[in-house]
């Protein structure tokens, strides 16, 4: 099965000006933790967790931009990889979502661990348990 078979492929993005609490609102519109920050290019992704963690927490005025509080090293895969060996990847690195990126290079969909359940619960618990063993979820 490949990675294409199960992400999700819908995907809002972020234009990197858009406040925080901005991005926070689509987040809940469409139910998603994670929102793509792009201009022409892909500048970082932001989460339901960055939300919290670099804002809230923080104290910061979440009329500030979401570029401001993004994560920047995206972690990926494309959508023709086996699904299996993505699932690993997301283990090894302990995320709980990746962007899948089609052949152009272009952002095709998210592979999630809420995509997993719905296809395989038992591959979904296997990757859950790998990546929160250290205690800190992603």
């Amino acid at each position: 099965m490949l990675v294409k078979d199960v992400m999700t492929r819908q995907v809002v993005t972020a234009a990197p000006d858009a406040s925080i609490r901005d991005v926070a609102r689509m987040m809940s519109e469409i139910d998603s933790g994670i929102i793509p920050v792009v201009n022409s290019d892909l500048l970082g992704i932001i989460t339901d967790r960055d939300i919290v963690i670099r804002a809230v927490a923080e104290g910061v005025d979440c009329d500030q931009p979401v570029s401001s509080i993004m994560t920047e090293g995206i972690e990926s895969c494309l959508e023709n990889d086996d699904l299996r060996e993505a699932v690993d990847r997301m283990s090894e690195i302990q995320m709980r979502r990746l962007l899948v990126f089609n052949d152009e290079g272009r952002i095709a969909g998210i592979l999630s661990l809420g995509d997993l359940a719905g296809i395989n619960e038992e591959l979904a618990g296997v990757a859950l348990e790998e990546i929160t063993d250290d205690g800190s979820p992603r």
